[in-house]
């Protein structure tokens, strides 16, 4: 057996409005207390289950930014997890990076750590939509990350980009996708703006000083990105992730699998199995009180819930929709002894005959229109 890490750096240079993760701007960091708070942290759950005993098949630094860290600490995070619950061969082990955070040296540095998946925020390729979304860099500094992480030795390159952006154009958007796939990563995300509470866009938003693209728009502009996407020799995989063949993110398909994860650092959150639910938990967001008790107890939990079979089904289908394969019916059946229909009642029957959802060979999945509306379907199972 095996399970998936995520270990969470919550430090930027500077927070991005639309960012609701938990990242906190900092000039300086407490690099080397954080990274012996994750190792606390790892070393105590590792006697624990179900992780004692288990292998890591995935590994993902998220942040913040990670790629502020000094390579050394990266690289001792990594070597704990080798001594502690041992690696996997051909583990995928992916890190975040802002374009303007790496050089060569750094870039080499995190391949000889182990690092073999590398993701740049790149978000545009136009200065004025950069501008807008607080980003530091600009589009040349993520070409030349981009051309660096392959000289360092990296073969698995992704880009982030953000489309609905006020101000964005169809001609707009269509230049970041060209622009993005003519770097050769062999995965894109592709995002639509969102205004989550918290941001300084959405308090932006809420005084009138940000108007948002019509609802119709962003629906346009996703469908071109779906299509554009594809024949650039990008395949959807998931709502908002697209790969050439072999490139798919195993750590995030983790996550929309509905499977066991452990995240260790400030604000991670876990997820552990247990029969048809399991329990879920989330550690302390501030760093300073993360520090503060992984250091001294092992752990840094804020709280916590048990997950009920009623609650762990529909989290089951929600995640498994944002996958264009959706999930097999036999599959649902297996882990809720119940089939999906018979579980959720008169729900999935409506949904298949409004054209949302679709039944082809054994298994559900959304529907063309059904991904325009994903929010909506997903509502209709939590």
């Amino acid at each position: 057996m095996s399970f998936s890490l995520y270990i969470h750096i919550p430090y930027c240079r500077s927070k991005c409005p639309y960012c609701d993760f938990n990242s906190h701007a900092a000039a300086v960091w407490p690099e080397q207390d954080y990274t012996r708070a994750l190792i606390a942290e790892l070393e105590r759950r590792a006697q624990e289950p179900p992780w004692a005993g288990e292998r890591v098949a995935t590994i993902f630094f998220g942040g913040g930014t990670p790629s502020l860290f000094a390579t050394p600490s990266i690289a001792e995070a990594i070597e704990a997890c080798e001594r502690l619950y041992g690696i996997e061969a051909g583990a995928e082990i992916s890190l975040e990076a802002n374009p303007g955070t790496v050089d060569r040296a750094k870039l080499c540095g995190l391949r000889r750590a182990g690092v073999n998946r590398i993701s740049f925020g790149a978000q545009s390729f136009k200065a004025e939509t950069l501008k807008f979304l607080g980003r530091i860099h600009d589009a040349e500094q993520t070409r030349r990350s981009a051309r660096l992480a392959f000289e360092a030795g990296f073969e698995r390159l992704n880009l982030d980009l953000i489309f609905a952006v006020p101000g964005q154009t169809f001609e707009d958007l269509l230049r970041d996708l060209d622009e993005a796939a003519a770097l050769k990563p062999d995965h894109i995300s592709c995002y639509n703006l969102t205004f989550e509470e918290g941001t300084a866009f959405f308090a932006a938003l809420r005084r009138g000083q940000i108007r948002p693209l019509a609802q119709s728009v962003e629906a346009r502009m996703y469908a071109l990105v779906r299509r554009r996407m594809a024949e650039l020799g990008y395949t959807m995989y998931e709502i908002s992730n697209y790969a050439r063949a072999g490139g798919q993110c195993r750590h995030n398909l983790a996550y929309w699998r509905a499977q066991s994860f452990l995240g260790v650092g400030a604000g991670a959150h876990s997820y552990a199995r247990r029969g048809a639910g399991g329990r879920r938990w989330w550690n302390e967001r501030a760093p300073a009180a993360y520090i503060e008790h992984a250091l001294r107890e092992g752990v840094a939990e804020s709280g916590g819930e048990v997950i009920d079979e009623r609650t762990a089904a529909g989290e089951f289908v929600f995640l498994h929709l944002r996958l264009r394969e959706g999930f097999a019916i036999a599959e649902f059946e297996r882990r809720f002894g119940r089939g999906f229909e018979a579980f959720f009642g008169a729900t999935p029957t409506r949904l298949f005959a409004g054209g949302l959802l679709v039944r082809e060979h054994g298994r559900v999945c959304l529907s063309e229109r059904g991904l325009e509306l994903a929010d909506a379907v997903a509502a209709e199972f939590v």
